[in-house]
Protein backbone atom coordinates (compact mmCIF):
# COMPACT_ATOMS: atom_id res chain seq x y z
CA UNK A 1 0.00 0.00 0.00
CA UNK A 2 1.24 3.24 -0.75
CA UNK A 3 1.68 6.04 1.54
CA UNK A 4 -0.15 9.10 1.15
CA UNK A 5 1.50 12.07 0.40
CA UNK A 6 2.26 14.36 3.12
CA UNK A 7 0.18 18.02 1.26
CA UNK A 8 -2.73 15.62 1.03
CA UNK A 9 -2.81 14.40 4.72
CA UNK A 10 -2.09 18.11 5.80
CA UNK A 11 -5.09 19.49 2.96
CA UNK A 12 -7.40 16.77 4.60
CA UNK A 13 -6.72 17.76 8.12
CA UNK A 14 -6.99 21.27 7.52
CA UNK A 15 -10.37 20.25 5.56
CA UNK A 16 -11.80 18.45 8.94
CA UNK A 17 -11.29 21.55 11.11
CA UNK A 18 -12.80 23.72 9.04
CA UNK A 19 -16.07 20.99 8.69
CA UNK A 20 -15.80 20.86 12.35
CA UNK A 21 -15.85 24.63 12.73
CA UNK A 22 -19.04 25.28 10.09
CA UNK A 23 -21.12 22.84 11.64
CA UNK A 24 -20.20 23.94 15.00
CA UNK A 25 -21.45 27.39 14.06
CA UNK A 26 -24.38 25.84 11.95
CA UNK A 27 -25.46 24.23 14.80
CA UNK A 28 -24.79 26.29 17.69
CA UNK A 29 -28.61 27.59 20.06
CA UNK A 30 -27.99 31.20 18.63
CA UNK A 31 -28.24 30.14 15.26
CA UNK A 32 -30.27 27.74 15.19
CA UNK A 33 -32.84 30.50 17.06
CA UNK A 34 -32.13 33.13 14.31
CA UNK A 35 -32.59 30.39 11.38
CA UNK A 36 -36.14 29.27 12.85
CA UNK A 37 -37.07 32.97 13.24
CA UNK A 38 -36.13 33.66 9.34
CA UNK A 39 -39.56 31.68 8.62
CA UNK A 40 -42.11 33.51 10.30
CA UNK A 41 -43.27 36.63 8.70
CA UNK A 42 -42.89 40.10 10.52
CA UNK A 43 -46.39 41.79 11.10
CA UNK A 44 -47.69 45.03 12.89
CA UNK A 45 -49.80 43.72 15.69
CA UNK A 46 -52.47 45.24 14.07
CA UNK A 47 -52.06 43.05 10.96
CA UNK A 48 -51.95 39.57 12.83
CA UNK A 49 -54.24 36.86 10.95
CA UNK A 50 -55.40 34.21 12.88
CA UNK A 51 -53.17 30.92 12.50
CA UNK A 52 -50.59 32.46 10.35
CA UNK A 53 -46.98 32.48 11.78
CA UNK A 54 -45.59 35.43 12.62
CA UNK A 55 -43.04 37.51 14.33
CA UNK A 56 -42.72 40.63 15.89
CA UNK A 57 -40.17 42.75 17.75
CA UNK A 58 -40.95 45.19 20.74
CA UNK A 59 -40.76 45.99 24.31
CA UNK A 60 -41.12 43.60 27.05
CA UNK A 61 -43.90 44.45 29.43
CA UNK A 62 -44.73 42.42 32.92
CA UNK A 63 -48.10 40.36 33.27
CA UNK A 64 -47.22 39.63 37.03
CA UNK A 65 -44.33 39.99 39.67
CA UNK A 66 -41.21 39.84 37.59
CA UNK A 67 -38.15 37.68 38.45
CA UNK A 68 -35.44 39.32 40.23
CA UNK A 69 -32.17 38.10 38.06
CA UNK A 70 -29.60 36.69 40.96
CA UNK A 71 -26.48 38.75 40.09
CA UNK A 72 -27.89 41.65 38.24
CA UNK A 73 -30.87 41.90 40.39
CA UNK A 74 -32.55 43.51 37.61
CA UNK A 75 -36.53 42.76 36.93
CA UNK A 76 -37.16 40.02 33.73
CA UNK A 77 -39.30 38.06 32.65
CA UNK A 78 -36.57 35.02 31.64
CA UNK A 79 -33.57 34.45 33.38
CA UNK A 80 -30.77 31.59 32.50
CA UNK A 81 -28.00 30.75 34.87
CA UNK A 82 -25.06 28.78 35.46
CA UNK A 83 -22.16 27.95 37.89
CA UNK A 84 -19.52 26.39 36.25
CA UNK A 85 -15.78 24.97 37.41
CA UNK A 86 -13.28 24.25 35.91
CA UNK A 87 -11.92 20.50 36.76
CA UNK A 88 -8.83 18.55 35.18
CA UNK A 89 -8.42 15.23 34.48
CA UNK A 90 -4.72 14.30 33.65
CA UNK A 91 -3.45 17.23 31.00
CA UNK A 92 -7.26 18.46 29.69
CA UNK A 93 -9.72 20.33 31.71
CA UNK A 94 -13.53 20.82 31.26
CA UNK A 95 -15.93 23.00 32.60
CA UNK A 96 -18.34 21.22 35.16
CA UNK A 97 -21.84 22.63 35.74
CA UNK A 98 -22.40 23.06 39.75
CA UNK A 99 -25.87 24.71 39.12
CA UNK A 100 -28.57 25.64 36.47
CA UNK A 101 -31.58 27.19 36.66
CA UNK A 102 -34.29 28.61 34.16
CA UNK A 103 -36.72 29.78 34.54
CA UNK A 104 -39.66 32.07 32.13
CA UNK A 105 -43.37 33.39 32.84
CA UNK A 106 -46.24 35.29 30.51
CA UNK A 107 -45.24 38.87 29.09
CA UNK A 108 -46.57 41.14 26.65
CA UNK A 109 -45.03 42.75 23.78
CA UNK A 110 -45.35 46.06 23.29
CA UNK A 111 -44.93 47.97 19.90
CA UNK A 112 -46.33 51.43 19.60
CA UNK A 113 -48.76 51.42 21.92
CA UNK A 114 -49.97 48.28 20.70
CA UNK A 115 -49.69 45.27 22.35
CA UNK A 116 -49.44 41.16 21.93
CA UNK A 117 -49.57 38.37 24.78
CA UNK A 118 -47.06 35.40 24.50
CA UNK A 119 -47.30 32.52 27.12
CA UNK A 120 -44.07 30.47 27.15
CA UNK A 121 -43.79 27.56 29.26
CA UNK A 122 -41.09 25.18 30.86
CA UNK A 123 -43.59 22.62 32.32
CA UNK A 124 -44.72 22.12 28.71
CA UNK A 125 -41.92 22.63 26.87
CA UNK A 126 -43.45 24.94 24.53
CA UNK A 127 -41.16 27.51 23.41
CA UNK A 128 -36.72 27.64 21.50
CA UNK A 129 -35.00 30.35 23.15
CA UNK A 130 -31.58 31.97 23.24
CA UNK A 131 -30.75 34.80 25.27
CA UNK A 132 -27.61 37.09 24.83
CA UNK A 133 -25.18 36.46 27.91
CA UNK A 134 -25.47 39.82 30.11
CA UNK A 135 -23.42 39.28 33.21
CA UNK A 136 -20.48 37.17 33.71
CA UNK A 137 -17.90 36.75 36.83
CA UNK A 138 -14.95 34.55 37.59
CA UNK A 139 -12.53 33.72 40.00
CA UNK A 140 -9.22 31.63 39.51
CA UNK A 141 -6.21 30.95 41.25
CA UNK A 142 -4.85 34.72 42.05
CA UNK A 143 -8.35 36.53 41.29
CA UNK A 144 -10.74 36.61 44.75
CA UNK A 145 -14.84 36.25 44.03
CA UNK A 146 -15.99 39.57 44.13
CA UNK A 147 -18.18 40.03 47.57
CA UNK A 148 -21.54 39.44 44.92
CA UNK A 149 -20.24 36.73 43.64
CA UNK A 150 -19.26 35.04 46.66
CA UNK A 151 -23.13 35.96 47.91
CA UNK A 152 -24.46 33.68 44.64
CA UNK A 153 -21.94 30.74 45.73
CA UNK A 154 -22.57 31.27 48.95
CA UNK A 155 -26.34 30.87 48.64
CA UNK A 156 -26.10 27.52 45.96
CA UNK A 157 -23.43 25.88 49.25
CA UNK A 158 -20.07 26.38 47.16
CA UNK A 159 -17.19 26.69 48.52
CA UNK A 160 -14.74 29.41 46.50
CA UNK A 161 -11.82 28.00 48.19
CA UNK A 162 -10.08 24.52 47.60
CA UNK A 163 -8.79 22.43 50.88
CA UNK A 164 -5.32 23.96 50.49
CA UNK A 165 -6.84 27.67 50.76
CA UNK A 166 -6.36 28.29 47.05
CA UNK A 167 -9.00 30.18 45.30
CA UNK A 168 -10.96 27.65 43.09
CA UNK A 169 -11.64 28.46 39.28
CA UNK A 170 -15.30 28.96 38.85
CA UNK A 171 -17.68 30.91 36.64
CA UNK A 172 -21.21 32.47 36.85
CA UNK A 173 -23.12 33.17 33.74
CA UNK A 174 -26.56 35.16 33.45
CA UNK A 175 -28.78 35.02 30.60
CA UNK A 176 -32.19 37.76 31.41
CA UNK A 177 -35.21 38.97 29.58
CA UNK A 178 -34.88 42.21 31.00
CA UNK A 179 -38.71 44.30 31.47
CA UNK A 180 -38.74 46.64 29.20
CA UNK A 181 -35.84 45.21 26.42
CA UNK A 182 -36.33 44.68 22.47
CA UNK A 183 -37.01 41.38 21.91
CA UNK A 184 -38.35 39.31 18.81
CA UNK A 185 -40.77 36.74 19.20
CA UNK A 186 -42.14 34.16 16.17
CA UNK A 187 -45.67 31.80 16.57
CA UNK A 188 -48.84 31.56 15.77
CA UNK A 189 -50.84 34.37 15.51
CA UNK A 190 -53.97 34.41 17.58
CA UNK A 191 -56.63 37.40 18.61
CA UNK A 192 -57.93 36.68 22.33
CA UNK A 193 -61.18 37.79 23.92
CA UNK A 194 -60.29 40.04 26.98
CA UNK A 195 -61.74 38.43 30.44
CA UNK A 196 -60.34 41.15 31.98
CA UNK A 197 -59.35 44.85 31.30
CA UNK A 198 -55.59 45.78 31.18
CA UNK A 199 -54.81 49.09 32.35
CA UNK A 200 -53.70 51.33 30.02
CA UNK A 201 -55.41 49.26 27.21
CA UNK A 202 -58.50 50.04 25.72
CA UNK A 203 -60.02 47.42 23.40
CA UNK A 204 -61.85 44.25 23.91
CA UNK A 205 -59.42 41.81 22.52
CA UNK A 206 -55.67 41.41 22.51
CA UNK A 207 -53.45 39.39 20.02
CA UNK A 208 -51.38 36.84 20.97
CA UNK A 209 -48.56 34.58 19.65
CA UNK A 210 -48.86 30.67 20.43
CA UNK A 211 -47.67 27.64 20.00
CA UNK A 212 -49.46 25.00 18.69
CA UNK A 213 -48.67 20.87 17.95
CA UNK A 214 -46.41 21.61 15.21
CA UNK A 215 -45.05 24.78 15.93
CA UNK A 216 -43.49 26.68 19.43
CA UNK A 217 -42.84 30.01 20.24
CA UNK A 218 -39.38 31.24 19.87
CA UNK A 219 -37.83 34.10 21.28
CA UNK A 220 -35.06 36.05 21.42
CA UNK A 221 -33.12 39.03 22.78
CA UNK A 222 -30.14 38.83 20.02
CA UNK A 223 -30.07 42.27 17.98
CA UNK A 224 -30.20 40.08 14.49
CA UNK A 225 -33.68 38.85 15.09
CA UNK A 226 -34.83 43.09 15.61
CA UNK A 227 -36.63 44.02 12.27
Amino acid sequence: MTEMPKSILIALTFCVIGLVIILSLYFNKKNIVLRKLSKFKAKRISQFRTNELTKVSGKVLQVQEPFIAPFSKRKCVAYIFEVKQNVRSGKTSRWKTLVSKEDIQDFFIEQQGELVMVKPSLETDNYYSYMVEDRCVSSGTFKDPTPEFRKILDSFGIESENWLGFNKPLRYAERIIEIGETITVGGVAKWKTLKEPIKGYSYSKIAALESNANQKLVITDHPKAIK
